[in-house]
C-alpha cells in the first residue's frame, strides 16, 4: 500500500554517496589550498556539507527505524524527518553561506589563482565520483516512481523517503555546481580577472540554498503530518472492500508516519447488521488485518453512519 523502497536500498544510496564527497571533499580542499579559486573553495565546502549530510541521513535511517513501544506506539519514524531537517539546514548553512560569503569576499578583495591544471583534475575526478552517486539515487527513484505510475520529478517531490530525495538533489546539485566551478574558474585563467570565478563562487551558493529550501520545506511538511496522496487512499478503499466482512467504506485517512510508514483511519460499514459486541469483534478483527499489509503501522476504524457516501477505489 505504501510507495517507498526498501529501506536496504536507501541505505546503500546514502553511503554510496557518503563514500564518494568524503573523497570529493578532500581532493577540492587540496585543490583549494593550493590554486587559491573562490569556485574551489566553495566546490570544497560543498562537499564537506554533503558528507556531513550523509552522516545525518544514516542516523535518521537507525533512529527512525527503531520498533514501537509503550511511549511510541506509532514507533520512531519521524525522525527520519527531524535528522534529514538537520542535513537539509546544514546544507544552507555551510554549504551555501561558505560559498556566498567567500565569493563575495573575493569580489571586493581579489586574489589571483594558479595551478590551474590541479583544480582542472580534481573537478574531473570528482563529476566522476558525484556521477555514481546520482547514477544510484536516480535508478533508485526512477524504479520507485516506475512502480507507482508517476513522473520522476513528482515522485522526488511527494515520495516519503526523505533520504533520496535528498542525495538525489545533493548530487544534481554537485554535479552542477562542478560544471559552474569549471566554468568560473577557466575565465578566471584565461582573462586574468578573479570576478568569474567569485561569480562561480556566488552560483553555487545559491544553487544550494535552493535545493537546501526545498529538503527543508518537505521534510517540514511530513513533520506536522501530511496526509498521502489520493491515488494510495484509493488503493487502501480498494483493499478495505476486499476484507471479508466490509460492505462499503465512506472515509479514509492515510497520514505518514515515517519513510514508508503510514497509519489509517477510517469507516466502514459492515455486512449484515450485526449487534453491537459482533461489530466491535468485527472491527476490531479488521483493524487487525489492515495493520498486518507492509508499511501499515496500525489502523482504527469506526462504522459509517447510513447517510455517508460510500467511497469509490
Amino acid at each position: 500500500m505504501t510507495d517507498d523502497s526498501p529501506q536496504q536500498e536507501s541505505t546503500l544510496t546514502v553511503v554510496l554517496a557518503l563514500a564518494a564527497n568524503a573523497l570529493v571533499a578532500l581532493a577540492k580542499t587540496v585543490a583549494a589550498v593550493l590554486t587559491g579559486a573562490a569556485s574551489m573553495l566553495a566546490e570544497a565546502s560543498h562537499s564537506w556539507a554533503d558528507t556531513g549530510n550523509e552522516v545525518f541521513l544514516l542516523v535518521a535511517q537507525r533512529r527512525g527505524a527503531r520498533p514501537a513501544d509503550r511511549t511510541h506506539p506509532l514507533g520512531y519514524g519521524r525522525e527520519i524527518y527531524i535528522w534529514s531537517l538537520f542535513a537539509a539546514i546544514g546544507l544552507f548553512a555551510v554549504g551555501a553561506g561558505v560559498s556566498i560569503t567567500h565569493g563575495i569576499q573575493e569580489l571586493v578583495h581579489p586574489e589571483p589563482a594558479e595551478n590551474f591544471t590541479v583544480a582542472y583534475v580534481v573537478l574531473a575526478v570528482a563529476f566522476v565520483l558525484e556521477g555514481v552517486s546520482f547514477l544510484q539515487a536516480w535508478r533508485q527513484a526512477r524504479s520507485a516512481a516506475d512502480s507507482r505510475d508517476r513522473e520522476l520529478w513528482e515522485h522526488l517531490l511527494s515520495t516519503s523517503d526523505p533520504t533520496v530525495r535528498a542525495v538525489f538533489f545533493e548530487d544534481a546539485a554537485a554535479l552542477v555546481g562542478i560544471v559552474i566551478a569549471t566554468a568560473g574558474i577557466g575565465a578566471h585563467q584565461l582573462t586574468g580577472s578573479a570576478v568569474p570565478d567569485a561569480v562561480g563562487s556566488i552560483l553555487v551558493g545559491v544553487l544550494l540554498a535552493v535545493v537546501a529550501l526545498v529538503l527543508i520545506d518537505r521534510n517540514r511538511r511530513f513533520l506536522v503530518g501530511e496526509g498521502a496522496d489520493p491515488e494510495l487512499e484509493r488503493a487502501a478503499v480498494r483493499a478495505l472492500l476486499a476484507l471479508p466482512g466490509v460492505a462499503r467504506v465512506t472515509q479514509v485517512r492515510l497520514e505518514y508516519v515515517g519513510a514508508g510508514r503510514v497509519f489509517l483511519t477510517g469507516a466502514v460499514d459492515l455486512t449484515g447488521n450485526p449487534a453491537e459486541d459482533d461489530a466491535a469483534h468485527a472491527l476490531a478483527a479488521i483493524e487487525r488485518d489492515v495493520a498486518r499489509t507492509p508499511g501499515v503501522i496500525g489502523a482504527v476504524l469506526s462504522l459509517s453512519e447510513p447517510e455517508e457516501p460510500a467511497l469509490a477505489g
